[in-house]
């Protein structure tokens, strides 16, 4: 059985003055995402196989960069918000939120929660769970959409955040992954603690293997983690991650290849669920870096490039077209009206003759690492692209240690991201200038002013213009070629129970599968 989840619109209901009031604002409590399957219940070991995962991981929240560190640490750990599977934002640590200004924040913090250690949360562990990110010396990928904060402070049993502009999805960026909330001592979290106030307790670590971890008997939210133990394992390879799923040495898999969901239904041992959302495949050229430092040549090869072949023979259907977006069409101001750019190769032509060439030569590093059909895709683009006088070679590295050795170094590379909520932080993570993420080394003058802006004006009619102007910019001058979004596509064992919605901001259900799901 196929279950395919269409996206859905955020919302941002509450966001301001009158968020305290939980019930009024619309916000989902935990636990009241409504089912039509049988209720919940406890117990079993829940196996979820990743195509993810470096000897490098660890537990520092500033460095976690792929689905398995996202999936470890969501085991043990709570952000001030939580993004709910409708979109909505839901209180976790934070029991409300509110501002009359969108300037400055007040957070209520949850009382009576505790760590794994027994130590009580307190504001001081959410101030310096939020300083971890911020300093010069910070290379965090939080810093960028953290910077804006000009002061924090505690007032009773509330956070006060001021900012130094206005940003109406302040809250939205207090949901991020790299946020957990973690104990401090004088003033400092420990970046190398397994400690967190999450469903589960850490048993065993082993980074770039596996993960075991026990359910938290004083976990705050009685009616979720439901399983007795959660095993997250890093299983690279495709075909072994299928393998094990049908064999029932695990019990979920993501990223399953879209071309081998007839055969792994035909089986009957696994139901498929694809979800649609902002998560897209993308190749970034390093703009600092000759050809790429010429907008004429990356728009050459985004010319080059048969997007709906893509969509067609690597997404197998589930996925749609991209514009060289990273804006998906799940976000608020998605420019769905942006000029396209089909296959066309005398285009192509004419930007190389504008970039002074006849013809071009680059490689293009590929591995399954970055997404299921990479090196399929990088093959498939380069046999396209010859039409218009662009020789791509396509180099196949390991999977392992992918992320460490082609991601941020090599000049032409796959990859993917999950997209974000909302639109600053996209842009915030992988655009802006200077940013750890930015895996293009773009700068664009324009685009900063806009993002700056855009994060302070109130007015809804404004603010779109200025996002629509943005996306048209990072997809005509921008040095990532975006061709399509992909759905999350996942294989659950049939003793598997999800509720009704399945999250569509980021894979195995926002990466709370180990807290959202349950065995029947």
């Amino acid at each position: 059985m196929t279950k395919l989840i269409l996206p859905h619109a955020v919302t941002r209901r509450g966001l301001l003055k009158g968020a305290a009031a939980v019930g009024a604002a619309g916000l989902l409590l935990p636990g009241s995402m409504g089912s039509a399957r049988a209720e919940p219940k406890k117990g079993g070991v829940f196996r979820v196989g990743i195509g993810h995962g470096s000897t490098t991981d660890g537990y520092d929240p500033a460095v976690w960069d792929n689905l398995y560190a996202q999936t470890f640490a969501a085991a043990r750990h709570n952000q001030l918000i939580e993004v709910g599977a409708d979109g909505n934002l839901v209180p976790e640590i934070a029991e409300s939120w509110e501002s009359s200004d969108a300037k400055t924040w007040v957070f209520k913090i949850r009382q009576g929660v505790s760590f794994h250690s027994g130590k009580t949360v307190t504001i001081d562990d959410v101030i310096a769970s939020i300083n971890h990110h911020l300093g010069e010396k910070s290379t965090s990928a939080a810093k960028p959409y953290l910077e804006p904060i000009a002061d924090m402070k505690a007032d009773g049993q509330n956070l006060v955040v001021t900012l130094k502009a206005p940003n109406a999805d302040f809250p939205y960026i207090m949901s991020d992954y790299h946020l957990p909330i973690m104990p401090a001592t004088d003033g400092k979290i420990d970046p190398t603690s397994s400690d967190g106030c999450g469903p589960y307790i850490v048993e065993s670590y082993e980074p770039g293997v596996q993960a075991t971890l026990n359910r938290n008997a004083n976990y705050w939210k009685t009616d979720r983690a439901h399983f007795d133990q959660v095993v997250v394992l890093v299983i690279l390879d495709s075909a072994a991650r299928l393998n094990a799923l049908m064999t029932g040495e695990v019990d979920a898999i993501d990223q399953v290849e879209p071309s081998t969901i007839p055969m792994l239904e035909s089986r009957g041992v696994a139901n498929i669920v694809s979800v649609s959302g902002n998560a897209h495949y993308c190749f970034p050229m390093d703009a600092r870096a000759a050809p790429f430092s010429d907008n004429n040549v990356r728009l050459a090869l985004k010319y080059a490039f048969d997007r709906q072949e893509l969509v067609d023979k690597i997404l197998n259907g589930h996925g749609s077209v991209s514009n060289d977006n990273p804006i998906g069409p799940a976000s608020r101001y998605f420019f769905k009206d942006m000029e396209p750019k089909g296959y066309d190769p005398d285009k192509a032509k004419s930007f190389l003759k504008k970039a002074g060439m006849d013809n071009l030569e680059v490689t293009l590093v590929a591995a399954d690492a970055a997404f299921a059909g990479a090196v399929d895709a990088a093959v498939l683009i380069s046999e396209k692209a010859a039409a218009a006088g662009i020789t791509i070679t396509v180099d196949r590295a390991p999977n392992d240690a992918y992320w460490d050795n082609v991601w941020l170094k090599k000049p032409f590379c796959a990859s993917y991201w999950g997209g974000r909520a909302v639109e600053d932080q996209m842009f915030s993570v992988a655009y802006t200038k200077g940013a750890a993420w930015n895996e293009s080394y773009w700068d664009n003058a324009r685009f900063e002013e806009l993002l700056v802006a855009a994060r302070s004006e109130l007015d809804e009619a404004k603010r779109r213009e200025m996002y629509y102007e943005m996306q048209k910019i990072v997809s005509f001058e921008g040095s990532t070629i975006i061709p399509m979004y992909n759905n999350y596509v996942m294989g659950l064992s049939k003793k598997l129970a999800t509720p009704e919605k399945v999250a569509s901001d980021w894979n195995l259900d926002g990466f709370r599968c180990v807290e959202r799901w349950w065995f029947t």
